[in-house]
Parts: C-alpha cells; structure tokens; sequence
C-alpha cells in the first residue's frame, strides 16, 4: 500500500512540469525594481534656462507634454514618466554654453544650481537632493527620485581649483572636463587640439576633484585627454553620456584603447541615447548631408534661399536613418565585450538631444531596453548592475578614496593676483 501511495506520488512529482523560466520582460521588470535606473546625464536645468528662463515657479514639472512651442518639441523629462521608466536616481547637468567667458560661465553654472535644486524642492515627495551613495540610497528606499548634479564643461570653473572646490561645496558631483570646446588645459573631442590632452593644471583638476570626491567625468574629452586622465585618477572615472566608438565611430564615443583601461581604473561608460552617437548609419548620414550642404554653398554663393531648396530636395530623397533600442543594445555589447559587466552604465542625455531611439523617445522608454538586453541573454543581475549598481560602486569608491585624503591639503595654485603681482 505505501509501495503504491509512494509510486503514485513519484509518478505525479516527475510529471509536473518544470517552471518556466522569465520571459525578458519579468526578468527586466524584476531588475528595474531591485535597481531603478541611475542615469549619468539630464539636461532639463539648461532645458529650464532656453525656454523659461529659470522662472520655474508655476511651471509644471509633473507633466511636460505641452512644452512644445513652434520649431521646439515638448520635453523629454517629467515625473510622470520618470516613474514609467523606472527612474531612481538622476544626474542632472548644469550644462552652461562652452562659447562662454569664464567668468560668465562661472555665473551661469552657479545660477543652473540654483535653478535645479529650486526645482527639487518643489517636488519633495517626489524627488531628493542627494550628495553621497548613502543619500541615493536612502532616496531609492523612500521611492523618491535621487538628484545629483554634474557640471558639464570645465569652462565653469574659470579655470581655478577655488572654484571647483566651491562647486563641490554646493552640491557638484562630477564634472566633465570639457564639452565641445578645447579649454586651456585640455583638449575637447571636438575642437581642435592645442595640448595632446590635460597640461599640468589639468592634470591638478583631476587629483583636486579625486581629493573631494568629485566624479571625473571624461565625456566630451579626446582619447588623449581621457588616457592622461586614467594615468593621473586614483579613483573610478565615467563617461556620462557616451558610446562605443568601434560601433559608431563619432569622436564623443570612446576608443576600445580607453574600454580595455577601463577594469584597472573601475570605471563605468554611461552608454548615450542620442541618436546620432548610436546609429553608425546616421553618423555616415550626417556627414553626406554636411557634404552636400557644402556643395550647395559653393555653386550657390549669395543665394542662400536657393540653397536652402536644393538641401530640401535632398533631405527628401535622403531620409535621415532611424537609431534603435537595438543600436543602443549594441553599443552595451560591445562594452561588455572589452571592459566588463561591471563597466556599464545608462546615461540618456534626454532634453540634450532633439530625439531618443525608437522605443526609448523620452526617459519612460529605459524599460525597452533593458528587455531587449535580457533578450540577448543578460541576467537579472546584470541588468541590475548596468540600471545602477555599478554607478553606486564608483560613488562609493570615489568617497572612499576622499576620505583616505582627508588629511591632504587642498593643490593650491597662484590666484590671478600673485600672476599680476609677479
């Protein structure tokens, strides 16, 4: 009788069917909710200067759907979709214009700081000042939106270690070192170099930034200027916003030269959503078109109305090529591919760009990618590590080299009045 009870069961046990395993979709679901998406790069504060002014007051930033204005398309960032795309932690960039005068520069970054942490405080169930890895945390435990800063563009700091010691001091994270432009000392991606990389005083901005704990951003840069900056870092660098140039080979990608030093330094690449940087397709595109516009210009000198018809024929016959999510996928390959899992992270540069990839046009679209990673075969722990976890890890370590120097004075260099007095 128990023989029989015993086959009987062992019969019903080796019958049932084995659990399916998750479709992408769970395993992506599953990955965004232990780890919401850290993204390296927003620009809605520059986004809040060029439409409103910074007058932001009345302005509604729970749905930015009707910001559309003639030629200027509604924004990519809300909180209502920020929450769709599982976002939990957020750069924002106080990008001010790199044509500026230092002194200017100075001024408007310090104003972009104030227009984004008026902005978060207006939202204080939704959003949270953050300045350290334990502040991110808790504002992801509490379900709130971690805001962080970065400066993009070294031109903010007017080229003195006593500002970039004060933007730290108001709340600047990372700072890229350069955006479009060359700067004294140190070449953009770009413009046209003038160094071979950081001069002497770079390389001073990069040890003062590891000294605070400053994240040194190295997007923008050139390969020189980000390999002088990966021999000075004692702590991780990133890339904010950039891809793999071996997939696109724009100049704001990064070189498998860089990718391979990657590991030895603990960095992380930010992959970017903007089109352009992704589609190598569109990147030939582009060039064809600036090309043609040039062949234009010169059979049509002083006409620049017939110029303008002619282009407008050949954008018809042209259509710009489409990115994908499978283009921005791609890019996370092959980063996986030369540096590591552990060396990936998001940064969108949404409100930066005119359009995202199909599928991911704003930051509610982060999900589609992430399902479209899983179905390439990433685990759920990957994609936890790539939505945030690995840019929690450089944070960290960052801080934790900071306060290893805790004791190291500030790198001082002459002020603009001992230059004079000399």
């Amino acid at each position: 009788m128990r023989r029989t009870a015993f086959l009987a069961a062992s019969t019903i046990l080796f019958a049932a069917p084995a659990l399916a395993a998750p479709t992408p979709e769970q395993t992506a679901a599953a990955a965004l909710e232990a780890a919401p998406v850290w993204d390296g790069h927003n620009d809605v504060p520059y986004a809040l200067r060029e439409r409103v002014g910074n007058v932001i007051n009345d302005f509604d930033f729970v749905d930015t759907l009707d910001t559309a204005t003639g030629d200027t398309k509604a924004m990519h960032t809300d909180l209502t979709r920020a929450r769709k795309g599982h976002l939990g932690a957020q750069f924002w960039s106080v990008y001010v214009n790199a044509s500026l005068p230092e002194a200017e520069a100075v001024q408007q970054v310090v104003e972009q700081i104030d227009v984004t942490k008026r902005l978060v405080s207006r939202y204080p169930s939704d959003m949270q000042l953050a300045f350290s890895a334990d502040d991110v945390a808790k504002a992801m435990k509490a379900r709130k939106i971690a805001s962080l800063m970065g400066m993009e563009g070294g031109g903010g700091i007017g080229s003195s270690l006593a500002v970039l010691r004060q933007m730290y001091a108001l709340g600047v994270r990372y700072m890229t070192l350069t955006h479009s432009k060359t700067l004294g000392w140190a070449d953009s991606a770009t413009d046209v170099p003038t160094h071979g990389g950081l001069t002497e005083f770079g390389e001073n901005v990069v040890r003062e930034m590891n000294r605070l704990g400053m994240l040194v951003d190295l997007s923008h840069v050139s390969e020189a200027t980000m390999m002088d900056a990966l021999d000075v870092a004692k702590a991780p660098v990133i890339f904010s916003h950039s891809g793999a140039r071996a997939i696109n080979g724009h100049a704001r990608n990064v070189p498998d030269s860089v990718l391979a030093r990657l590991p030895r330094n603990g960095g992380v690449v930010m992959v970017v959503a903007l089109p352009g940087f992704l589609s190598e397709e569109q990147r030939q595109w582009f060039g064809a078109r600036s090309g043609e516009e040039a062949r234009l210009k010169a059979l049509w000198q002083g006409q620049p109305d017939q110029v303008a018809a002619e282009l407008a024929k050949w954008d018809a016959a042209n259509p710009t090529p489409v990115a994908t999510v499978s283009d921005m996928a791609d890019h996370i390959d092959h980063i996986r591919k030369v540096a590591g899992i552990d060396h990936i992270g998001i940064g969108g540069d949404y409100d930066g760009m005119p359009n995202g990839p199909v599928g991911m046009e704003d930051v509610s679209g982060y999900p589609a990618l992430f399902v479209e990673l899983a179905r390439r075969g990433y685990s759920q722990a990957d994609l936890e590590k790539i939505a945030s976890r690995n840019v929690m890890r450089v944070l960290r370590e960052a801080e934790t080299f900071a306060a290893s120097e805790k004791a190291a004075p500030p790198i001082e260099t002459p002020s603009g009045g001992a230059k004079d007095a000399d």
